[in-house]
C-alpha cells in the first residue's frame, strides 16, 4: 500500500500500531492515504531500476506509465544517461519494454547539460568535450562549437573511451580559465561485469588535478529539475519525481522543492530511507500501488 511520509510513524487508526519502515495493510488506511494524494499533472520518471532493471522489464511501471498516458498526464524519463541520444532511449522502451513513447518523453543529463548552457552562454559559444554521441549532439544542436581551442566551457562526461590525452586537455583548459561543468555525479554504473566507473568519476578526477569545483547538471542537483520543469511548462507544485534512487531521485526532487514517489524495485531499500531526515513524500513497493 502507498505509504505518505508524514505518517511514517504514526499509529493506525484500525490496528492501532505503531509503523516505520513497515507498511499498514488496513482498508481504512489505505482510503486515507488516497485521499491525501495530488491530482499531479506531470510524471518525472527515472529509468533503470523504476522503468526496468538492466534488460529485465519491471511489469508494473509499464502498467503504471500507461495508465498515466491513458488519464492524460504529462509523462517525462529524466535520466542521469549523458551517452544515449532521446531517440535511442525511447526506441529501447519501446522495443524492450513495451513502453511506447517518443523522444519528446524523454530528458537526458546531455539535454538538460546544453539547455542550461543556452541559458547562460552566448550563442556559437565554444566548447570542449569528454563525453559520446549523446552529449555531443545536444551540444551541437543547441548551436555550440565543439573544439579544444580556447573554449569557453569544458564539459565532462561519461566516455568510455576516455584517455589520458583527453583529460590532460582537460585539465589544462580549466586551469586556464575555462568554465567546468559536469552532466552528473554518479560515481558507478552497473553492468554485467559489476559496478563501473560513472561519470562522476571522470569527473572528479579532472577536479581534484585542477582543485576547481564544477558545475552538476544531473540529479540530485537541482538544475536538470528546473530544465525539465521549464521543457514541460508546468509549476513544480503540479510534478512529482517518481525514483528509486533516494540519493538521486528523491534528492533532486527535495532540492528544487517538488513532490518525490520513491518505489522499492530498484537501489533503496526501506530500512535504509527510514533514517533520512527528509522523507520522500510517498513510498510504494511497486508502481501498481500508486492510484492516478
Amino acid at each position: 500500500a502507498t505509504e505518505r511520509a508524514s505518517t511514517a510513524k504514526s499509529a493506525c487508526r484500525t490496528c492501532k500500531k505503531r509503523s516505520s519502515s513497515k507498511i499498514c495493510d488496513s482498508s481504512t488506511k489505505k482510503e486515507e492515504l488516497r485521499q491525501t494524494m495530488k491530482d499531479y499533472q506531470g510524471y518525472f520518471i527515472d529509468l533503470d531500476g523504476t522503468t526496468y532493471k538492466g534488460k529485465e522489464r519491471i511489469p508494473a511501471a509499464g502498467r503504471f506509465i500507461k495508465r498515466l498516458q491513458e488519464a492524460g498526464k504529462e509523462v517525462l524519463f529524466v535520466t542521469n544517461n549523458s551517452t544515449r541520444t532521446p531517440d535511442f532511449v525511447a526506441e529501447n522502451l519501446r522495443k524492450n519494454h513495451d513502453i511506447n513513447v517518443t523522444a519528446e518523453n524523454v530528458y537526458t543529463t546531455a539535454i538538460a547539460t546544453a539547455d542550461y548552457l543556452r541559458s547562460i552562454a552566448p550563442a556559437k559559444s565554444k566548447i570542449y568535450v569528454i563525453g559520446e554521441s549523446g552529449l555531443k549532439l545536444a551540444l551541437e544542436k543547441r548551436g555550440f562549437i565543439l573544439t579544444d581551442d580556447q573554449p569557453e566551457y569544458v564539459v565532462v562526461g561519461l566516455d568510455t573511451s576516455v584517455t589520458y590525452e583527453k583529460l590532460e586537455k582537460a585539465v589544462l583548459l580549466i586551469r586556464s580559465g575555462a568554465k567546468f561543468i559536469g552532466t552528473n555525479a554518479d560515481s558507478n554504473l552497473p553492468n554485467e561485469r559489476g559496478m563501473v566507473p560513472g561519470a562522476g568519476s571522470i569527473v572528479k578526477l579532472i577536479e581534484y588535478a585542477t582543485q576547481t569545483k564544477p558545475v552538476m547538471i544531473g540529479k540530485p542537483e537541482a538544475i536538470i529539475m528546473k530544465m525539465a520543469l521549464e521543457r514541460v511548462q508546468l509549476p513544480k507544485e503540479k510534478v512529482i519525481m517518481v525514483g528509486d534512487n533516494y540519493h538521486t531521485d528523491i534528492e533532486a526532487a527535495i532540492n528544487v522543492g517538488m513532490d518525490s514517489l520513491l518505489v522499492y524495485t530498484g537501489l533503496s531499500r526501506p530500512e535504509e530511507v527510514i533514517k533520512e531526515k527528509i522523507q520522500p513524500t510517498y513510498k510504494v513497493n511497486n508502481l501498481d500501488e500508486w492510484k492516478i
